[in-house]
Parts: structure tokens; sequence; C-alpha cells
């Protein structure tokens, strides 16, 4: 029997359906002008608004369009590494995990103090993360500050701020041959990033087939879907690319303080992206994702390792997957701003509940203080966390004929069950046996050390081990057009500069 996690009944559920389903109507959602006529040929009312800023448009989206809309997209589908293999299954309750996103620190383990990340920490947190098993997926996890790209003209010094999210996909298909999870924060920028993907994998259509990326795209609360994020929907949808959608309802802030009234929250603003995702793609993949949280009223904060925001992101899964649509979550992340007891608790305690409830991609391993800053150290910590709650949701199982009476039948009382075939033929599929990072020695037998210490031990010795993959010349020549292009769209100016573009690193 494999052990699960719910927190909401049927009943409750159906109540945060139908009260989404009604905020839809009353009092609508926002949506940007890439949408409305797309939305008016579907028979929506879209209206401008008078009481909100910009005079945003507002769609009122009616309930049986939704129904239309959830009934069109896949229950499941599979993300593809470099090798054409299946990889990722995003559906019913297979769990996977990838690191965090977009964060703009990284802790420095010399100074313990937290600097800008840059292309190096990237391909680091890629070279650990190629290596290790527990994670199905890559990410783009951290903002590149020092980031430089080279043409003939020569060098664009500030790639980061205008084609940041190209290039962080850029540097990650460099170095890894797994599926990856990413996103675009403009809508101009998002082509670009299906470009890179469809030259990785020989064609646009090569890509719709077997996709290697999801591109995570997030409304914005309270009910608003954004000119980008309406935009990004839309191209995904087309390009036949996966989407991710990652509600983000901050309870007692931007949400009603509630869980169930955040909960209620992600659901309507989640109806609201597959209507205009599946009408502009219908059977595009597209997941019901989020990364909510709850607001600390005395800090002003989002805890992402607090126990309510965990609760969050199970319940909003569990709606997700009432309706049979794949799901995701953002867990395995702290609030401490270190590699400490609190960093820890709080991620290993939301990674074992994230799995038994059978979130199917599960995002932020490797974040601290909040998801501003990541840890590479941490990275290979959550790693053992993770493999234990893959442990715990295999249950228990039955091997063989009998439990114990077969064995006891051949020690007797003698206790001897090391010396037995069926101890060493079993001990490794009933035990998950750590790396060194997790300290089971006896005292006295190894040197003392923290497990920050033998977390940066791990790390290099993964990088030792990690192999880049080959890609030919003609890929690597059609990655820094598409990149040198993008940069030209986005009129980045070329500069001189002493440092190397990626592509030499």
């Amino acid at each position: 029997m494999r052990p699960k996690i719910q927190l909401l009944s049927p009943d409750l559920i159906g109540r945060i359906l139908r009260e989404a389903f009604e905020l839809l109507m009353n009092p609508g959602v926002r949506v940007g002008s890439a949408v409305v006529e797309l939305l008016q040929s579907a028979g929506v009312e879209v209206r401008v608004a008078d009481n909100i800023a910009d005079n945003d448009r507002v769609a009122r989206i009616p309930e049986p369009l939704v129904q239309q809309c959830l009934a069109s997209a896949p229950r499941d589908f599979y993300l593809y590494n470099r090798q054409g293999e299946k990889a990722v299954h995003y559906g019913g309750d297979d769990v996977h995990f990838d690191p965090g996103s977009c964060c703009v620190q990284m802790l420095d383990p010399d100074t313990l103090e937290a600097r800008q990340s840059e292309t190096r920490d990237l391909v680091r947190i890629v070279q650990v993360t190629e290596t290790l098993p527990q994670f199905a997926a890559q990410s783009t996890a951290v903002v590149c500050n020092d980031a430089v790209v080279s043409n003939n003209a020569g060098n664009y010094n500030d790639a980061p701020s205008a084609i940041g999210d190209l290039y962080r996909l850029f540097v990650v298909l460099q170095h890894s041959d797994k599926p990856m999870v990413t996103g675009s924060f403009s809508a101009a920028g998002l082509q670009g990033m299906i470009d890179l993907l469809a030259a990785d994998s020989g064609s646009l259509d090569k890509l719709r087939q077997q996709p290697r990326a999801i591109f995570d795209v997030c409304p914005s609360p309270p009910l608003n879907w954004s000119e980008f994020g309406s935009h990004n929907l839309l191209d995904l949808a087309r390009a036949g690319v996966p989407a991710e959608i990652v509600s983000m309802p901050l309870a007692g802030g931007t949400a009603p303080v509630t869980l169930a009234g955040s909960v209620t929250q992600h659901a309507a603003e989640t109806l609201a992206g597959i209507t205009l995702h599946q009408l502009a793609g219908p059977g595009s993949p597209i997941v019901w994702g989020g990364a909510p949280a709850i607001f600390d009223m005395r800090t002003g904060g989002a805890p992402m390792g607090a126990v309510e925001t965990a609760m969050l992101n199970l319940a909003c899964a569990e709606v997700g997957k009432h309706l049979g649509l794949p799901t995701h979550g953002y867990l395995v992340a702290t609030d401490s701003k270190f590699v400490d007891a609190q960093a820890g608790a709080e991620s290993a305690r939301s990674a074992v509940l994230g799995a038994l409830a059978g979130i199917n991609m599960i995002s932020g391993a490797g974040m601290l203080e909040s998801l501003a800053c990541f840890s590479v150290e941490k990275l290979v910590i959550d790693a053992e966390s993770i493999a234990s709650a893959y442990r715990l949701v295999r249950g228990i199982e039955i091997r063989g004929e009998s439990l114990a009476t077969a064995m006891f039948a051949q020690t007797g009382l003698s206790g001897e069950f090391l010396k037995l075939k069926e101890t060493r033929a079993l001990f490794r599929q009933e035990q998950y046996l750590p790396s060194p990072v997790i300290d089971r020695s006896a005292r006295g037998s190894e040197p003392p050390s923290d497990i920050f210490t033998r977390a940066r031990t791990r790390v290099d010795e993964l990088v030792s081990k990690y192999r880049k993959p080959s890609l030919s010349e003609d890929v690597l020549r059609k990655f820094q057009a598409i990149v040198s292009r993008e940069a030209d769209k986005a009129g980045v100016a070329a500069q001189a500069s002493g440092k190397p573009s990626i592509l030499s690193s």
C-alpha cells in the first residue's frame, strides 16, 4: 500500500471549485490585450473596468467554457531527456523533484554570505543536479548577473537584464541532458527560448512530440493574467510546448487569509489560465501548478518553510488531482539564511509531505531565505531528504512467500540474520543507504564534522564526476545565433569585454 496524505474532503473540494467558478464571473479576471479577441470569439464578455488601475480589461468566464477547456487538457504527458527517453511523467501520483528557480543570490560556502549569483554558479548547480538521481529535471536555477554573449560585433555585457531568461536556458542546455523546468518573464523573450529548444531537439515538430522542457507561467494575484503572462500562455499552447501554471496567492496579503480561501483563489486563477491556454491550443500540455504561501503578519514576508505554506501546496494539488490534471508545487525550501538545522527541518518536512501528496513535480530544493538565495550545499542535503521521501512513498512491500517465518526457520532463535542470503539479496531494496552527507558512523570512527562541511565535500566529488554533454558544432552555432539575434532584438549594445562567452567556458 502506498502511503498518502490528504487535507481536503470531497465536499470541501466541491465547495472550493463552486466558489472558484463564481469568482471567474464576479469579480472576473483581469487579462492582457493579447487574449481579448480569443476570449470574445469564445463568447466571453470582456470589459474595461473603471474601478481598478490602468482601466484593465476584465473577463467574465462562464463555467461551461471552463469545463470545455478542462476536458481538452491532457491528463498526463512526459518530458524527455536529450537521448529521446521518457524521463518525467506528469500525471497520476508519480513524484519528481527539480531545484528551485530564479534566485538572484548565491550563498558563498567560504564566507557564508549571500552574493550576486553568476554563470559559474548556475553551471555548478547544473553539474551537481546532473549527477544526482534524486532530481529528474534541471531548472534555470539562478540569475546570471555576469552574463556575456559574444558575436562578431563584440560582447553583450548587459545580457542579464534584457535576455536573462534565454541566457539561463542557453547555459543549462549546454551542460545537461536532463529535461528542465524553466520560464520567461517577458512576452518578447519566449520565442527565442522555444527556438533554442527546437534547435536542441532538431526541429519544432520534434520538440512538440518529445518536449525537453516545461515553462512556468505565473498569474499575478489576485485574479490577474497580465499582458506577458497571457501572451506566454498563448504562445506555449500554439507551439505545443508544456506549460506549468504557477499561481502564487499569499494568504492574508494578496489572497484571503484563510487557507481554504487562498486555495479557492488559486483554483480560480488556474482555471482561468487553463481556459486561455486551451482556447489557443486545445490538447496542448498544461499543469495545475503553484507556489502559494502565507503572509507572515510579523515580518511582512512569505515564509516558504512554514507548515501552512506546505499545506497550501498540498491542498492546491489535491484540487488539481480531483480534476484529473498533472500537478506541481513549490516545496523543499526554507526561510533560514544558512544551511542549518532550521533549513534541514523545514525542507525535509515539506519534501516528505509533497511526496505523500503525489505532486508530480516539486520545485524548490537548494533554496534559502524564502527563495531569495541558492546553496548548492543545501541542494545535496535536500537530495538526501528527497531520497528518504521516495523511500517512504514506496511503502512496505511483501517479498517472498512468507514475511518472517521462512527466515526464522533458518536461524531459529540465534538471531543470525546477517548470514542469510535473503539479507544480502534484499537489504538494498528495503533500505535507502545515504551518501556520506548523512553521518551514521560510530563516534570516534571518523573525524568529527558538521553536515555543511560534508556537503561541501560531496559537491566537489559530484562535480569531479560530471561529464559535459557532447553537442555538435552545428547545434552550438545555432544556439549562439539565436542568443545573438535575441540580444539584437532586445536592443542590447555590443561592448568590448575581457570576459569569455559561455560557449568558451
